[in-house]
């Protein structure tokens, strides 16, 4: 159930100037989660909290909102992240579904049930619901989660996917399933509100997705009528061996950007406004996400553009007082820098 953290840790995020929040993927029923600690949007009650958020932002602010949505597959009935990330839960789990019975960690997870067509029809179903709650709380954008190993990200990597039928195989088989659920909710989410994909566009295993293939996924959600792909990578096996760095995973938005003709969105150690305004401006990417810089600093945008003299931007007007102390300060320090 989304409570007051959330209102309070979105809502600041909103009135600190980020022009569009990504929520936590929220699951699409209790089995979908990955821990016990997972938001959902699968009743009255939290379609109304969600609701809540998504109006104090929209009253305070310019900021919009998108809905994350997705189902954890063989990486639930987890521990909270910050208590035992990935292991069980040592009480109080829930069978897990997956396209194919691969645990995620080989002797600790547990085994997965592989999916047969009465789970698939269900779970798109879950899914299609949560789609039209999403739309009666007044979301903005929804983004399909397909990345990070979870259930639509298993279907799509062949680490995961060992099924032998019309969903498991070449990469169009294996995505056969995620497309199906996404078009389903593309028909019941409004028209003229956009729908973003998020994909991981490296497993960082051999024999796992390609930055070559994620192109191929990515042009497959673009013709179903994805609006724009969230390019990130990993968390699908836990024998990756991921090549961190600041931006890492920006070639991959670049890639398909450019190869598709498609918006993206670009993730990964993005923590400068530099880092942004090189983005942007070489035409990497249309959005830059910034998830951790904004943990650390909910008016990240706000004093970043604070930083670059940028004056126009819009601040809740009961912190004008605190936009002119800023920018006197900030304009003070430069002048000291330069005369020293």
């Amino acid at each position: 159930m989304p409570t007051d953290f959330h209102l309070v840790h979105y809502g600041s995020r909103g009135m600190g100037g980020a022009a569009l929040i990504v929520t936590e993927m929220t699951c699409v029923s209790p089995d979908a989660r990955i821990t016990p600690g997972c938001t959902g949007i699968w009743n009255d009650a939290q379609q109304e909290a969600w609701k809540r958020i998504v109006d104090f932002i929209h009253g305070n602010g310019n900021c919009k909102v998108s809905l994350q949505i997705g189902h954890a597959g063989r990486k639930g009935s987890t521990r909270l992240a910050w208590d035992a990330i990935d292991m069980p839960l040592q009480s109080g789990g829930w069978t897990l579904l997956a396209p194919s019975p691969l645990p995620y960690i080989p002797g600790t997870s547990q085994i997965p049930k592989e999916m047969d067509r009465a789970d698939m029809d269900r779970i798109k179903a879950d899914f299609v619901a949560a789609t039209r709650r999403a739309a009666s709380a007044d979301f903005d954008m929804i983004e399909f989660h397909a990345a990070h190993g979870y259930l639509m990200s298993s279907f799509i990597s062949p680490l995961t996917n060992q099924r032998g039928d019309e969903y498991g195989g070449s990469l169009e088989n294996r995505c056969r399933y995620p497309l199906e659920v996404f078009r389903a909710m593309r028909e019941v989410w409004p028209a003229q509100k956009p729908m973003s994909v998020r994909i991981s566009a490296h497993d960082w295993v051999p024999g796992g997705i390609t930055p070559d293939d994620s192109v191929a996924v990515a042009a497959l959600f673009k013709q179903a009528g994805a609006d724009i792909i969230h390019v990130s990578s990993g968390q699908v096996s836990k024998q990756e061996v991921p090549v961190f760095g600041r931006m890492f995973q920006v070639p991959f938005s670049d890639q398909i950007r450019n190869e598709l003709d498609v918006p993206t969105i670009a993730v990964g150690n993005i923590f400068e406004a530099d880092h942004v305004n090189t983005i942007i401006a070489s035409g990497r990417a249309d959005l830059c996400a910034l998830a951790r810089p904004h943990l650390a600093d909910a008016a990240w945008t706000l004093h970043a553009a604070a930083e670059q003299g940028y004056k126009e931007m819009s601040w809740p007007k009961q912190y004008k007082g605190g936009k002119l102390q800023l920018e006197r300060n900030l304009e003070r320090s430069a002048q000291l820098a330069l005369n020293a």
